[in-house]
């Protein structure tokens, strides 16, 4: 991967896309995240413009489905030269393997992108956990499930806070990746996120990618906020 740090870039047109990403230097090579709100606002077109700057791209679409149409859907997601994608770990173990059998036939190049598990959205509480979702285990509990069900599907890692890092790779393994969002500098607001660190703090979680949205995009000066979290977290 192109950075250890991914950019979140969540905007509303590609024209914002361009002009954010314009404002980094010519030739640094990024890691992004392209979710929901522009994939579906702007389609496969958005994938195209982000890679002719030659950035790695995380879809992170959070597939969820039964077993044959995550199969079939990660199938055509093979095909668009993204680097990583996602599936919510609680679709099953079942669900799980037919991603990966979906991005093995679909497959451009001789290596898939990697695949990931969404365990517990970072804006969750133990709270929401228990009395709206009838999970009646600790959040720790429930994500190093996920994230075993994951590994024994044959996923790549998991998005998880990076308050679960640890357990997880002192569990399953520091090869079993980590992306974690909830990250933000020390004086940044948490805005809808719980469980939340900041850059450094993942380091020390073993967090193995960190992804950073709203403090980057809405920085005055995207770049150098970029650079400070890379330091941060990099132990620089």
């Amino acid at each position: 991967m192109n950075s250890k740090v991914c950019i979140a870039l969540d905007f509303d047109s590609t024209a914002k896309v361009v002009e954010f990403l314009d404002s980094f230097p010519g030739g640094e090579k990024l890691l992004v995240k392209i979710g929901m709100e522009v994939f579906y606002g702007q389609g496969l077109e958005i994938i195209k413009t982000v890679k002719s700057y030659g950035h790695d791209i995380f879809l992170d679409l959070k597939l969820y489905d039964i077993p044959n149409t995550v199969k079939s859907a990660m199938s055509q997601l093979a095909k668009l030269d993204v680097d990583i994608v996602n599936v919510h770990a609680s679709g099953s173990i079942a669900m799980m393997k037919a991603a990966i059998e979906g991005l093995e036939e679909g497959k451009i190049k001789d290596k898939r992108p990697l695949c990931i598990a969404v365990t517990c959205l970072t804006s969750l509480s133990q709270e929401v956990l228990n009395k709206e979702l009838l999970i009646d285990r600790t959040i720790d509990e429930t994500v190093l499930q996920f994230a075993k069900n994951a590994k024994e599907a044959g996923l790549d890692g998991v998005v998880c806070s990076p308050l679960e890092s640890k357990l997880i790779h002192d569990n399953l393994g520091l090869d079993f990746l980590t992306v974690t969002p909830g990250v933000r500098l020390k004086d940044d607001s948490i805005d809808d996120q719980q469980r939340v660190t900041t850059p450094s703090d993942a380091r020390v979680l073993t967090s193995s990618y960190i992804v950073v949205g709203r403090p980057i995009t809405r920085a005055k000066d995207p770049y150098a906020t970029y650079k400070k979290i890379v330091r941060e977290f990099e132990g620089e």
